[in-house]
């Protein structure tokens, strides 16, 4: 029990796949200007990354390796993260219409997140049971998350101070999250 906690601390905090690993920062700086859009992309990259690392671990372990087809693993993988953001983006367009516009050509992006890849190859790569490579997926989700709800709060505040014209918008969001970053360099090698 112990290890999956220290494994769920490093994914949220320490190996922050937004703020230490870089991976998928179109939807961060895309998807962070309103709390709501945010968190609803949060919410939907936890389902994707939380299924898609369960199925890609098991179609890895049954399937690819077993017969000997790892050469194809990229492909394999991109099928079924299309497939979940598909469902997520039917999902979300029938029940909650307002999040589905909110996120508008951010939730097909989820496909083309890297983040979602990137978990998905490091389950593989670290040799993770199918346990540590759920607790793995759903840990770097919510840090996903964490690192956007944080900085769509810092954006909606800035909105509110005076921003020198040279740094309005895209300027000030992109030094707002090297600093957000700089400040989750301190985590490293708590774990």
């Amino acid at each position: 029990m112990g290890d999956y906690i220290v494994l769920a601390i490093s994914c949220i905090l320490v190996n922050n796949i937004l703020l230490a690993q870089y991976l998928g920062q179109c939807p961060f700086m895309g998807t962070s200007k309103k709390m709501e859009t945010a968190v609803g992309m949060g919410m939907a990259v936890i389902f994707v990354l939380v299924m898609a690392g369960m199925i890609t671990w098991v179609t890895n372990t049954f399937v690819l390796v077993k017969f000997g087809l790892e050469y194809l693993r990229t492909i394999a993988f991109i099928l079924v993260i299309a497939s979940l953001v598909q469902f997520v983006e039917m999902f979300l367009k029938k029940s909650i219409p307002a999040l589905y516009a909110g996120l508008g050509i951010f939730l097909p992006l989820i496909t083309t997140n890297c983040a979602v890849m990137g978990v998905c190859l490091i389950n593989v790569n670290e040799e993770y049971s199918f346990m540590q490579a759920l607790v793995a997926s759903f840990s770097y989700a919510c840090g996903f998350a964490l690192a956007l709800i944080l900085f769509a709060g810092l954006r909606e505040r800035i909105l509110l101070g005076r921003v020198p014209r040279p740094l309005q918008d895209t300027s000030i969001a992109l030094i707002t999250a090297g600093m957000i970053s700089l400040t989750f360099f301190a985590f490293k090698g708590m774990v």
